[in-house]
């Protein structure tokens, strides 16, 4: 009856981070677009969704706190509580980052749709990276976890494309250089989110074998 009731809380912490996983998702949606369209009054929302994701964090927080201190879970349950716990802090994190890229949005004026075109791609590979890794943690799918790390080498590889792409086309252009580097810095942010997304990932795989990447290091 015990081991009933854990499961069903269990189900439970799933749910949350399915719902704290689509906030992520969305908040990065709604940077990416605002950027392409130029759009600083969407831009502005992004503030209240990271708050969202900031209230999910602590509650989530508190639930597995609750959960180690009023059941008593075994090894591989405890795994399952210590990994949501660390990810649960990437995930806010990645609401702060696609928060910071909406403000450099609000402030610089930045319109990229036909400046550099794989902004759009790599929003779309950083969402793809958090709402997988989410998945396979619910799913308990080790094959999809790690194949949400090696994805990152795909967000990587933009980075190095924007990158190399912003030196092309503004490097002579003296009085481009701050829009050059708001550009840059909002290219990774999105770096950034996909490399919290891999680390979700790794924490779905340790879940799972009790093993971290780190422990191979």
């Amino acid at each position: 009856m015990m081991r009933k009731s854990f499961d069903e809380q269990l189900a439970l912490l799933n749910k949350e981070l399915i719902s704290m996983g689509a906030l992520c998702e969305s908040i990065i949606a709604l940077a990416a677009k605002a950027l392409l369209e130029g759009d600083v009054e969407l831009a502005k929302k992004a503030p209240g969704i990271e708050a969202e994701i900031n209230q999910q964090e602590r509650e989530i927080e508190s639930f597995c706190l609750k959960l180690l201190l009023q059941q008593q879970p075994v090894a591989r349950d405890l795994r399952v509580i210590s990994s949501a716990l660390k990810m649960i802090t990437d995930m806010e994190r990645i609401g702060d980052q696609s928060a910071d890229i909406a403000e450099i949005v609000t402030m610089a004026n930045i319109t990229t749709s036909d400046e550099i075109p794989h902004f759009g791609d790599m929003a779309r590979a950083v969402i793809k990276m958090v709402t997988d890794s989410i998945d396979a943690f619910v799913r308990r799918d080790i094959a999809a976890a790690r194949a949400v790390v090696d994805y990152d080498d795909v967000v990587d590889g933009l980075f190095n494309q924007i990158k190399g792409e912003l030196i092309s086309r503004f490097g002579t252009c003296s009085d481009k250089g701050e829009y050059a580097l708001d550009l840059l810095m909002i290219a990774k942010y999105f770096e950034r989110t996909g490399d919290h997304a891999a680390k979700i990932a790794e924490w779905v795989v340790f879940s799972i074998t009790g093993k971290h990447k780190e422990d191979d290091a």
